[in-house]
Formats: C-alpha cells, structure tokens, sequence
C-alpha cells in the first residue's frame, strides 16, 4: 500500500529531481534512497542473519578465507 505526501524541496534541488529521473519517477527514486535509512529488517538484511546463524556455514567461510589469506602472503608483488 501507497500513501500519499507532501514534501517541500528546494526549487534548484525539485529542478534537478526533474531533470535526472523525471516527473513521473520521483516518488520512486526518494523511496528507494529512503528506504535502506528507514526499513529495518530487510530481506537482504535477514539473509545476512540467517548466514550467520548457520555455523557450519560460517566455520567453512573463516577457513575458505584463512587460506585465502596465506595464498595471498606467498604471492609476488
């Protein structure tokens, strides 16, 4: 669901809103910079959890990037 608001901007920052995404993109553009500002647990956010929270997983990735790291120290500059 949608809901409807006013907002004031200035007139250079309205002018360049217009010319970068459009008159009929601009509700969309705010909400998506807004969005990772205001909305708690995201997606994204719970997948991040949900890896964290699979330890086997996690003990894999420590030790993928330990050797990831000793590759590295025996690599030339």
């Amino acid at each position: 669901m949608h809901r409807k608001m006013t907002i004031t901007l200035d007139e250079v920052v309205y002018e360049g809103l217009y010319r970068m995404v459009g008159r009929g993109k601009m509700s969309q553009f705010i909400e998506d910079l807004l969005r990772a500002h205001v909305v708690t647990n995201t997606p994204l956010e719970d997948g991040y959890r949900a890896m964290a929270a699979d330890t086997s997983r996690e003990a894999d990735a420590i030790e993928w990037c330990n050797a990831l790291a000793g590759d590295m120290a025996d690599a030339a500059r």
